[in-house]
């Protein structure tokens, strides 16, 4: 297995680009072709092929998965956009926004619809292991989402909720994409259950990661603004941490920089107190948990390490680790 990131990635792409999608009704099927030119790094099928590649050197079988995959994440931003009113995605127009809300909806529902046709070409055996996984993951998917919107309006989400949110809205999906390409390549089922608590768990460190470089990145390389989560109020592991430890005059603070409408103020508050109790330090231990947690999965496989190399590779890739 030594092909480089960029040739699934392009592997990939040239499948969306044959895609044989009906020209008309054109107000259902362009804006899909529009949203899957969009670019982005289409990660979630190369895991898919990855995670074939592991037990099958033809990595190719699992193209309609990783289509399957990819076409489901695309369904889900699209309305995921019409939910939060968002105007851009990756820089351009969103579909709700350069048509309407209702186009939104209907090509969304179609790309969901042509995902299950990409899983429906496999042989009866494989769709009988690949429906029930990918059935369930979409099915979390939601529900982290509701989640999610749930706990905008809410003042007590504990940690345990916020974790297993992120891990139904974000990292189930890593899960089902390596699991998928490992049954196709003809994984055991304990392998490929191996390879899906991998996928999870990395991507709950991932995630953790990113709660913590939206408080603390370099503002010249971190590709959104600095504190987004912050100035929004966002309940981010951070935040639910310090609000755990704070004392009687920490949280009385919090809660006062809640409703400060200067950004800076408002940053810099929080920050001093997520100092004062070492909340970096306390999310990063929790990151590094999942982090190991990973690689203990990754390392069960029953496989020889040469070949795991690529999935390591993209797990310090992802982490942002040396090698």
């Amino acid at each position: 297995m030594t092909n480089s990131i960029e040739t699934y990635q392009k592997f990939i792409g040239k499948a969306i680009e044959a895609l044989n999608l009906p020209s008309t009704p054109a107000n259902l099927y362009e804006p899909i072709r529009y949203f899957l030119n969009l670019g982005g790094k289409k990660m979630r099928p190369v895991l898919t092929l990855m995670g074939c590649e592991l037990f099958n050197p033809d990595y190719s079988n699992a193209k309609d998965a990783a289509l399957a995959v990819e076409l489901f994440h695309n369904f889900s931003l699209i309305h995921d956009d019409i939910m939060d009113e968002a105007p851009l995605r990756r820089g351009h127009e969103t579909v709700h926004q350069k048509w309407n809300s209702n186009v939104g909806i209907l090509s969304g529902d179609a790309l969901l619809i042509v995902a299950y046709q990409k899983i429906a070409t496999y042989k009866s055996e494989l769709i009988g292991e690949l429906l029930p996984l990918f059935n369930q993951t979409a099915l979390q998917v939601c529900e982290g989402q509701q989640y999610d919107m749930d706990f905008e309006s809410r003042d007590n989400v504990s940690i345990t909720e916020y974790i297993e949110m992120i891990k139904f809205k974000t990292a189930v999906l890593l899960g089902c994409s390596l699991q998928m390409g490992a049954i196709i390549g003809g994984a055991n089922k304990t392998d490929a259950k191996e390879l899906y608590n991998f996928g999870v768990n990395l991507g709950l460190a991932f995630q953790l990661q990113d709660d913590i470089l939206d408080v603390y990145a370099d503002k010249n390389k971190f590709g959104k603004q600095v504190g987004g989560d912050i100035i929004s109020n966002k309940k981010t592991f951070l935040l639910l941490k310090a609000f755990e430890d704070a004392n009687t005059n920490q949280l009385k603070t919090l809660n006062n920089l809640f409703s400060e409408t200067d950004n800076t103020t408002k940053v810099n508050g929080v920050k001093t107190i997520y100092s004062e109790l070492n909340i970096k330090e306390k999310a990063e231990h929790k990151m590094n948990e999942f982090y190991t947690i990973a690689l203990n999965n990754l390392d069960a496989i029953q496989i020889s390490d040469s070949k795991k190399k690529p999935l390591l590779n993209l797990a310090y890739f992802l982490m942002g680790r040396e090698n």
